[in-house]
């Protein structure tokens, strides 16, 4: 049932892109239609849709070589999306970052941390003048954490929830995946095994162009970005009393930090 942030002209593009990307053998779950074709149906106003069930557990503390196979599955879907017919584009992006920001506000920001609203001044000005606009673009999962990856044993039988699917940058869709995987949950401790696993993973099945690899300090900070923007948006308009869960935006400052200072 989709409750949030998915609008029902959309639906079509996430559901029959899991059954095109399970057509070309990548561990996607198929969309189940309906007897006479429907991809999903309206209950009391709200979506729904009968998705597949995949074997396989989320890992907390992935090791190396999970994590490069996670590298070559992200690169794979890359691959298998390159002739879907199907568009959407990125509503997650440079422009959205900055709307969110400025929504949250200064008070916002120095309500999570005081130098904060500094800092994202600071790095929106740079991202927009260096974001690279001529590398290899395509269909991007653009969420893939470990909480959206099955595994069984170091085998990935599972990648799920792509409601954050666009067109957008193949190796910033990498960086993204960089982002969540090679780091603790908080942001304090960057992995360079995994880093390294992650890449050769990827590589493996897509190599990367040089102007992608010289990209990837960028993206890199694109990518922890991203998820600032939308932690703090959501941390300030969240009641402590929601019963959703708040996620902490300090843990991808702490990437980005770590990204202005090393690249990726």
């Amino acid at each position: 049932m989709f409750e949030r942030r998915i609008e029902h002209a959309e639906l079509p593009f996430f559901l029959e892109l899991l059954g095109h990307l399970a057509a070309k053998g990548c561990p996607v779950p198929r969309t189940i239609s309906t007897p006479a074709g429907e991809l999903f149906l309206l209950h009391r106003g709200k979506a729904v849709a009968l998705i597949e069930f995949l074997p396989g557990i989320v890992v907390e503390r992935p090791n190396e070589k999970q994590v490069y196979e996670v590298g070559r599955t992200l690169a794979g879907v890359h691959r298998a999306a390159a002739d879907f017919s199907l568009h959407r584009e990125q509503k997650l992006g440079l422009t959205a970052w900055r709307s969110l920001i400025e929504a949250t506000g200064t008070a916002g920001l120095a309500e999570i941390q005081a130098e904060l609203s500094d800092l994202m001044a600071e790095e929106l000005l740079f991202l927009e003048r260096s974001w690279p606009i001529d590398l290899p673009c395509g269909i991007t999962h653009g969420d893939l954490f470990p909480d959206n990856v099955l595994m069984s044993g170091d085998e990935v039988t599972g990648v799920i929830d792509f409601y954050f699917a666009a067109h957008d940058i193949l190796a910033y869709d990498l960086a993204v995946t960089h982002a969540a995987w090679c780091f603790s949950d908080d942001g304090r401790h960057f992995c360079t095994g995994l880093s390294a696993a992650l890449l050769q993973g990827y590589e493996d099945v897509r190599p990367l162009l040089p102007a992608e690899r010289a990209a990837l300090p960028v993206l890199a900070r694109g990518a922890a970005m991203r998820f600032i923007a939308s932690r703090a948006f959501d941390w300030i308009d969240t009641a402590e009393s929601s019963t959703v869960r708040r996620k902490d935006p300090l843990a991808f400052v702490r990437r980005l930090r770590w990204y202005r200072q090393h690249g990726a």
